[in-house]
């Protein structure tokens, strides 16, 4: 299964279905399709956020998303990646590393000057993942929400 060849993309329209596939399994819970496509379709239009994808064997296994803001704290751009989803299958050939990579890259040609991410608390998997592709636990995140 190592052999696999792995390919890294820009996200096109036509990758939605997977990706949505892919939040709601991340997050455990169902989203409203019609809402969320128009959530994506506007945030893969921005030139600013970076979304790749992740294809194994001409199959979608994984996908990041990354979004990019000018802020005044940092002066300059900063990429915060939002999500970041690898497919049960596919874990162990190395496509979350392959994918930061190539976000580092372009993070790199767009003159980014920092990348950061969040994890729930309860990603204890995913935050070894992140410290060992070079993220630094440096912040704590406070979540006020106003639905629940």
């Amino acid at each position: 299964m190592h052999n696999k060849k792995v390919e890294i993309r820009k996200a096109k329209d036509s990758d939605f279905l997977s990706i949505h596939h892919f939040i709601e399994i991340l997050e455990n819970q169902t989203f409203e399709k019609e809402k969320q496509e128009q959530i994506f379709f506007e945030n893969i239009k921005n030139h600013h956020n970076i979304y790749l994808i992740a294809v194994v064997e001409n199959e979608i296994s994984g996908f990041l998303s990354c979004h990019v803001q000018n802020l005044l704290h940092h002066n300059g751009l900063v990429g915060e990646i939002q999500e970041m989803f690898v497919t049960e299958s596919c874990r162990g050939l190395g496509i979350g590393h392959k994918l930061i990579n190539q976000l580092k890259k372009i993070a790199r040609e767009k003159e980014i000057i920092q990348l950061e991410v969040t994890s729930n608390i309860k990603r204890e998997n995913a935050h070894s993942f992140y410290k060992n592709q070079g993220f630094i636990n440096t912040h704590k995140k406070f979540v006020c929400k106003f639905n629940e």
